[in-house]
């Protein structure tokens, strides 16, 4: 048995040949750097109507280089927080349109940048008695608004492979309601492709 085992990984070894590499050396070669840049990910950022929380979503976006230092697109997340209190159960989900522009310094396989961004952010509540097991009768608001906003995003990106990148960004967002200016925070972990 044991001579039968050796004799297969003798003749394994005779028929693999050297430049069967697994890696090779185009494995992590990225290619010219592209016009266009498609990314998504995932999101965390404060609500946009409540004044705690963390709401949880995702994002995506497009940018299109000039060719220089300066880079413009569009931007599109959707986010949702739920809280509860002994009266009230509250979920509100944020959807922020953005057009973008950004200066931008590319390093090597890496890029810097800052970027501003300008739009509306498209807020939907709904709040719901939680008390209705005392006889209460059952009562539900729901509010739709959309909100004047703009972000402002130190923006890391890392082109790891081919066409394909690691994107990380944050920084904080200003929405206008309720007659005055609320500063908020956000940050996205995703992923970029080079169209």
């Amino acid at each position: 048995m044991i001579r039968r085992v050796l004799l297969f990984i003798a003749a394994l070894a005779a028929i693999a040949r050297a430049d069967d590499r697994l890696l090779d050396d185009d494995t992590f070669a990225v290619h010219a750097p592209s016009t266009l840049v498609l990314d998504g990910g995932l999101l965390v950022a404060t609500p946009a109507a409540l004044e705690t929380g963390m709401a949880a979503g995702v994002g995506v976006g497009i940018t299109h280089t000039c060719g220089c230092h300066l880079a413009y697109g569009a931007r599109a997340s959707w986010s949702s927080i739920n809280e509860a209190s002994t009266d009230w159960n509250l979920t509100q989900q944020d959807l922020r349109l953005r057009a973008t522009g950004e200066v931008r310094q590319v390093i090597g396989r890496g890029t810097l940048a800052l970027r501003l961004g300008a739009g509306a952010t498209v807020v939907r509540e709904l709040r719901e008695r939680s008390q209705q097991r005392m006889g209460l009768d059952s009562l539900e608001t729901r509010a739709f608004d959309t909100l004047p906003a703009a972000d402002l995003e130190a923006v890391i990106s890392l082109q790891l492979t081919g066409s394909f990148g690691l994107v990380v960004s944050g920084g904080p967002s200003l929405t206008y309601f309720q007659d005055g200016l609320h500063g908020k925070w956000m940050a996205g972990l995703g992923v970029a492709w080079q169209l």
